[in-house]
């Protein structure tokens, strides 16, 4: 991507809702695709503020400078804002969540992020911001942060260290490689 003419990076901080607000005003953006967020569950619980305001806040000053750029011009305008299957809680019996699965969020984590989909879902239905929410499982791959399970695990594997074992070990998870 970098290199290319209509490539522009800019890091800015989406609970700053003046920047929020003048990247809309600069770009003039036709559709978000949301990935922005706090995901790690351990520091959730040790730090839930943080949380707090880049995922629920941020999304909110994402959904204003969206809604207040297109001005209910929502003609071939997109609001595609990436969750996580955490929303869901734990797996039951059947070891999969549908789109009819009932939200039971149990960290703060998850929390925020079910929050943050509960803002697009309102934007969606009191304004009419078109938006998909998309319950992503957990993704792995090249350059991830090393404080999540699959490079943790293999770092410590490499160096001799035991390898991080979460509860009774009786949980289902899906893994995608991105």
């Amino acid at each position: 991507m970098e290199g290319k003419k209509n490539y522009f990076f800019e890091r800015i901080d989406i609970v700053d809702k003046q920047q929020v607000t003048g990247l809309f005003r600069k770009y003039r953006f036709s559709g978000v695709i949301h990935l922005a967020a706090e995901s790690h569950v351990d520091r959730s619980i040790t730090g839930p503020d943080e949380f707090v305001f880049t995922n629920i806040v941020g999304t909110v000053n994402l959904l204003n400078a969206a809604m207040g750029s297109w001005q209910n011009d929502f003609m071939d305008k997109l609001f595609y804002h990436i969750s996580t299957d955490e929303v869901f809680g734990s797996l039951g019996g059947n070891g999969m969540f549908t789109e009819k699965t009932a939200y039971d969020p149990k960290s703060p984590y998850s929390a925020s992020k079910a929050s943050s989909d509960h803002m697009v879902r309102a934007y969606n239905h009191t304004f009419g911001i078109p938006a998909i929410i998309s319950n992503c499982s957990n993704n792995y791959g090249p350059n991830q942060f090393p404080e999540k399970l699959i490079p943790l695990a293999i770092n410590n594997i490499k160096n001799n260290k035991p390898v991080p074992v979460y509860g009774k070990v009786e949980n289902i998870r899906d893994w995608l490689y991105v």
